[in-house]
């Protein structure tokens, strides 16, 4: 059997496995890159990118429905062809993952090792015929999505994300269980292409939502376009013309498919993990610092979806960088500040969280303030007056903590608030920055307003840059 020496051995090739093979090479170390099954990044194969491109279809079919308030005809005549919608969909996919592939694994030679990878010892890596041993192990296996065992007999009646972006046309009917991020992006987005949609959740808000303020405007807000059952878990049964019966508490709805959404769970089944002699927690996964992504004190790191902490590009990104770095400089683990939370959904109008979220804030010591969508000048031009946003601080020391709002261009909306997080602003400062009109962030200073009312702390002048003479 073959046995080849490396510095760095890297097991997964999608985002954080790429990232981690970037500082590798930039450490100079000799590594391998073995990746098992599909080539290229969950969120250009079944994830963010052609999720997205859905949603813009959907979206721009749905803008039909203001024409005629804006006095332009025809609209009802609009269809929509939903074979071309995934021909288009699974186009601009392949155009996503021939990118990455380009840009990564398409130009390395024997470094590249396409086959599963199995833990001998914590350094020591059987790989086919041959045996890795490396100074330091990244694991950066990802995740699968979750669909029970006992919903397997209806084959593909139900599917997942794997499956839904190979799909050659849309059922007449669905039946989205989870109503997390890809769920309502999906759901809503099927809804609008004339899929009829209906969408369960065992938990009591949607998106992930836990202000119950934000969480009844988005929950208001979306089952406007199709049925939402909440709190009862899902039963699945065939119907006698081969459909899907699905009941949920007292509803019940026979679909053609059903999209299960209920979460991922980290790829670790066949890495033989029990070689590490560490601790793993209830989904199998060996106990790790998110700080270093180490293993123990062993010379192994876990990054990316398969840590089950943010499965979210950019954090896979981060993941890959800390245990790229720290396995090309296992004698020296560093570790690392992580960023703040941002996520969205980018169902219509946008879900966002930042920062600490109201589950998450000591109700005691922070203060909220807030701002209906509803008579935002931008969103009435967009006619997508519809939302709300939140936002909370310190108290005391007015320090900004974090948001939940759904609200038109929350994705930017986010970005605005997380960089003030990162970097320690307060309330008062963050009204000192300019704020254009009329545009969404208004919604945001109006909120800020009315937060900056219920904090201690305030600017020693008016809330505007202070002249330096």
């Amino acid at each position: 059997m073959e046995e080849i020496t490396v510095d760095v051995a890297i097991i997964g090739s999608g985002t954080a496995g790429l990232n981690a093979m970037g500082q590798v090479r930039r450490a100079r170390k000799s590594f391998v890159l073995i990746n098992g099954g599909e080539a290229g990044t969950t969120c250009a194969r079944v994830g963010c990118m052609p999720s997205k491109v859905l949603i813009q279809v959907a979206e721009d079919f749905h803008r039909k429905s203001l024409f005629s308030r804006c006095g332009i005809e025809g609209g009802d005549g609009l269809s929509v062809d939903r074979p071309e919608v995934m021909e288009y969909v699974q186009h601009i996919r392949d155009n996503f993952v021939d990118r990455v592939l380009s840009n990564s694994t398409d130009h390395l030679g024997d470094e590249f090792i396409e086959d599963y990878a199995r833990f001998v010892e914590p350094t020591l890596l059987a790989v086919g015929d041959k045996r890795i041993r490396a100074t330091g192990v990244v694991i950066a296996t990802g995740s699968t999505p979750i669909v029970p065992d006992a919903w397997r007999v209806f084959g593909d009646r139900v599917i997942t994300t794997d499956e839904f972006f190979e799909l050659e046309d849309l059922p007449d009917s669905m039946a989205v269980i989870g109503l997390g991020v890809i769920g309502l992006e999906l759901g809503q987005s099927l809804n609008r292409l004339g899929v009829k949609v209906t969408g369960i959740d065992l938990a009591a808000n949607i998106g992930g939502l836990s202000d119950p303020v934000v969480a009844r405007h988005a929950l208001d807000i979306m089952s406007n376009e199709f049925p939402i059952w909440l709190g009862e878990a899902a039963e699945l049964s065939e119907t006698d013309d081969g459909r899907i019966r699905v009941r949920a508490g007292d509803n019940e709805v026979v679909v053609d498919k059903v999209l299960a959404a209920m979460g991922r769970r980290p790829n670790v089944d066949h890495l033989n993990l029990e070689a590490l002699g560490v601790e793993v927690d209830a989904k199998g996964v060996p106990l790790h610092s998110q700080a270093t992504c180490q293993v123990g004190d062993l010379p192994v790191f876990l990054a990316g979806d398969v840590n089950g902490h943010r499965p979210i590009l950019h954090e896979a990104g981060d993941d890959g960088k800390i245990a790229g770095y720290n396995a090309a400089h296992p004698e020296a683990v560093t570790a690392f500040r992580r960023k703040p939370w941002i996520g969205i959904t980018f169902c219509d109008p946008n879900i966002i969280t930042v920062g600490q979220t109201h589950g998450h804030i000591d109700l005691e010591s922070a203060v909220i303030g807030e701002m209906p969508v509803a008579p935002v000048g931008r969103a009435l031009i967009m006619g997508k007056n519809k939302g709300m946003i939140r936002l909370y601080a310190d108290k005391a020391s007015g320090r900004f903590l974090g948001a939940e709002m759904i609200a038109p261009a929350g994705e930017h909306l986010a970005h605005l608030l997380v960089w003030a997080i990162q970097n320690e602003m307060t309330v008062g400062e963050m009204l000192r920055m300019p704020f254009y009109h009329p545009v969404m962030e208004e919604a945001v200073q109006a909120a800020l307003n009315n937060l900056y009312a219920e904090v201690d702390t305030k600017n020693p002048g008016p809330i505007t840059e202070l002249a330096t003479v």
